[in-house]
This record gives C-alpha cells, sequence and structure tokens, in this order.
C-alpha cells in the first residue's frame, strides 16, 4: 500500500501533483493576469485569492510566476516564452550568499541560493545575487541548476517544491541595473499582492465553520467566532481592494507611499490568518484537523506561508515610516 504523501493523492509526491497543477495553470492562460497597476489590480489580486482559496502551494508557485512575469515587464527584462513557467529566488536568509561574477563580458552565478520555490518545476527563475557593483537580479534558465533533496522537508507548503538550489558557475542574463529589483514601485506593489493569497487560504479556512454553521447547530460560541471570521476576513478584502485602487491610480509610486501600504496590508493580512486559525479551531475542535484532510493541509500551509512575513521587523519598518512621514486615523 502506498502511504498518503500530504498530496490529497496517493503516490505521486506533493510536490509533483502541484507542478502538474502548476503547468496546467500556465499552459491554459490562468496565468495570464493584468500587471500591477494596470488599471486591473483588483482583478489580479482576486485570481491569486481564488486559487489560494483552492491551494496554497500552488497559488505560491502562481504568485510567484505572475510577479516574475510584472518584473520583467517592468525592468525591460526578456519576455517569457509561451508555456514557460517562472519562479522568483531572492530570499535572503542568514548564512552564505549567492554570489555573481562577470568573466569574458558574461555573468555567473555561484554558490547556493535558498527557499527557491518550484525548484523542479519552474523552466526559468529571476534570481538574487551580489555582483562587485551591488546586489542584482538575474535571469537564469532552471534546467542548469541543481536543487539539493530533502532541504525541505515541512509539512506545511509540501506542494511547494521550495528546495536550497545549488549554482556552479550557471550562466545567467542580468536584469535591470544594480539595486533595480527593489528600488522599483513593483517592488512594494508584488509585496502587497502576497497579502491576497494568505487572504485566500485564510478565507478557505473560515469556509470550515460557515459550512458547519450551515449544517448543523454549532451554538452560541461558535457563532460567535463565526461572526468575528466574518468581520475579519471583510476588513483585510476591504483593505486589498482599497490597496489595488491606490496602486492602479498612481502606478509609478509618485507619493512615495507603496512601501508603508504594502507593510499595511501584508500585517493585516497576517494577523487575520492567524485569527481564523485560531476561531475556527476553537469553534469546532480538534475534529476537522483529524479528520478533514484537505482542511488540516490548508491550516498547515497557511501557518508556514505567512510566515513569510517579518512580523515585528515589518511592523518596526512601519511604525518608522509613520513616524517620518505621519498619517491619518
Amino acid at each position: 500500500m502506498t502511504p498518503e504523501d500530504g498530496s490529497g493523492q496517493r503516490g505521486a509526491p506533493a510536490w509533483q501533483v502541484t507542478g502538474q497543477a502548476f503547468r496546467v495553470a500556465v499552459d491554459s492562460g490562468r496565468l495570464d493576469l493584468p500587471l500591477p497597476g494596470s488599471g486591473r489590480t483588483r482583478e489580479r489580486w482576486a485570481a491569486f485569492a481564488d486559487l489560494a482559496a483552492e491551494d496554497l502551494s500552488l497559488a505560491r508557485l502562481a504568485e510567484g510566476h505572475a510577479d516574475a512575469v510584472a518584473i520583467l515587464a517592468e525592468l525591460d527584462g526578456p519576455p517569457p516564452a509561451p508555456g514557460s513557467r517562472w519562479g522568483v529566488w531572492a530570499a535572503h536568509p542568514p548564512g552564505p550568499q549567492l554570489e555573481a561574477g562577470c568573466h569574458d563580458g558574461g555573468w555567473r552565478l555561484r554558490g547556493t541560493k535558498r527557499y527557491c520555490s518550484g525548484a523542479r518545476c519552474c523552466t526559468h527563475a529571476l534570481v538574487t545575487a551580489a555582483a562587485p557593483d551591488g546586489m542584482r537580479l538575474f535571469a537564469v534558465p532552471a534546467g542548469a541548476l541543481a536543487p539539493v533533496p530533502g532541504t525541505w522537508p515541512a509539512t506545511g507548503m509540501a506542494g511547494s517544491d521550495t528546495l536550497d538550489v545549488d549554482f556552479d558557475e550557471v550562466a545567467a542574463l542580468p536584469v535591470g541595473a544594480p539595486g533595480a529589483y527593489v528600488e522599483r514601485p513593483g517592488f512594494a506593489h508584488g509585496g502587497a499582492g502576497v497579502a491576497a493569497c494568505w487572504y485566500g487560504g485564510a478565507r478557505a479556512v473560515g469556509g470550515a465553520l460557515l459550512s458547519a454553521a450551515g449544517r448543523r447547530d454549532v451554538g452560541p460560541h461558535a457563532l460567535a467566532h463565526l461572526g468575528a471570521v466574518d468581520i475579519a476576513l471583510r476588513a483585510v478584502r476591504s483593505a486589498l481592494d482599497a490597496a489595488a485602487d491606490e496602486i492602479d491610480a498612481d502606478p509609478a509610486d509618485l507619493k512615495g507611499v507603496g512601501r508603508r501600504r504594502s507593510l499595511r496590508v501584508k500585517a493585516l493580512a497576517d494577523a487575520v490568518a492567524g485569527e481564523v486559525m485560531d476561531r475556527v479551531g476553537r469553534a469546532l475542535g480538534a475534529g476537522p484537523l483529524c479528520l478533514d484532510e484537505a482542511h488540516s493541509r490548508r491550516v498547515a500551509d497557511l501557518t508556514v506561508y505567512v510566515r513569510q512575513h517579518h512580523a515585528e521587523r515589518s511592523l518596526a519598518e512601519l511604525g518608522a515610516l509613520v513616524a517620518e512621514q505621519g498619517t491619518q486615523w
């Protein structure tokens, strides 16, 4: 008998199942989304939320692909070939960093990059690396890379295929000037878009309580939790809609508030995701976590995914911006 692999199916590893769904999403045109600031940012983020409500690991790969497409457009990079699947690998955890060197007129990357979602599912990736002239962004074909098996043993987000990847003098194409990746307006816009994925995941977790309340008498305490979940999810949805409209009104971030807006909406989505998971657990007890495989996987996935938020460090950055720039409450 083949054991369950955490994918909801028997046999294939979770990352292969999610990778196939990612391939279908790209090939079908489902991920041909409006660019941030194009006047249709709400539509873009609604697609992220819907994907996350279905499968958070799939949403992680889809959001990375859509972000890569937007980055390439903003920094005048090579347009993605039809059917190509892109990731954005830009984490900088403590430890050795990926390095870039220019030799004989071409760039090459060496070292290890951590937290590379879609390491075996993507055909290409945008990767940050330390170069002699500063931090740069590079486009690389994934076929030349060496994902390190076993470097993502997590239960949560098991399908996201987030492995370490080794680079052994891999040829790379620079995208934008040094520092351009983080200095462009779209960096803040893209960061806010991740909150739409967290919202979609929280919406799906909250759906377990909504469904239970529709089927049976869950009692007044559970209904109180459902009321609080309703308020929390509507609050973050309203914040996402407002943020999307602000981005569309000022795509170049001429007002200079993009970073502050991104920090706010991500912090709110993180807090709401935590509240929803806690309240649904308190309202329904251990039953759904023990007996509903899809629900338990959503909770595990969302628990991992929202920790992409930097918690108090991001709140401190937001507080510093508010103190410096002022605000209206």
